[in-house]
């Protein structure tokens, strides 16, 4: 468990000193399918200034950090992208890979390393700030023996700044 405070207090330093480009905070509940404590879930993520902005694309990198109530943990960083139309509506999606660290034996995902993706639809307010439902999964890809996976149902609101 070490390791993984490690690894969110270099998060924080990091995205302290950068000039953000939006905050989410997501609420939610995880769902570990047959196996495992299904329990509520928290999402924070931070979306840096996007490098590609095309039309109604925007593409950044982007750190995530998901926390359930059973003490599973998870910490990633990966790339972000957003459909944005001018009706306000959007999709978000990311890929992010990272660490985890189950809080009960029986949420073991297989192995510390896995990725987190996500894919969400939501409605942008012309103060900038957003709302979103979204469906992430987390899985190691079969790079381990067991790949159990598990998904997080979550409401999102977004803070841009």
């Amino acid at each position: 468990m070490n390791r993984i405070y490690v690894a969110i207090f270099s998060l924080l330093i990091s995205v302290s000193a950068a000039s953000a480009q939006e905050w989410t905070f997501g609420l939610g509940a995880s769902d570990f399918g047959d196996q495992g404590q299904d329990s509520v879930a928290l999402d924070v993520e931070y979306r840096h200034t996007p490098f590609v902005e095309r039309r109604v694309l925007s593409v950044a990198w982007g750190a995530n950090l998901g926390l359930t109530g059973e003490g599973d943990v998870f910490i990633g960083g990966g790339i972000w992208s957003r459909w944005q139309w001018n009706s306000g509506w959007f999709i978000d999606n990311s890929i992010m890979p990272g660490l985890y660290e189950e809080g009960t034996a029986g949420n073991d995902l297989g192995s510390a390393f896995e990725i987190r993706s996500l894919l969400g639809v939501g409605y942008q307010f012309d103060n900038g700030h957003a709302i979103s439902a979204a469906l992430s999964h987390k899985s190691n890809a079969s790079l381990a023996d067991d790949n159990p996976g598990m998904n997080v149902y979550s409401i999102r609101y977004h803070f841009k700044f």
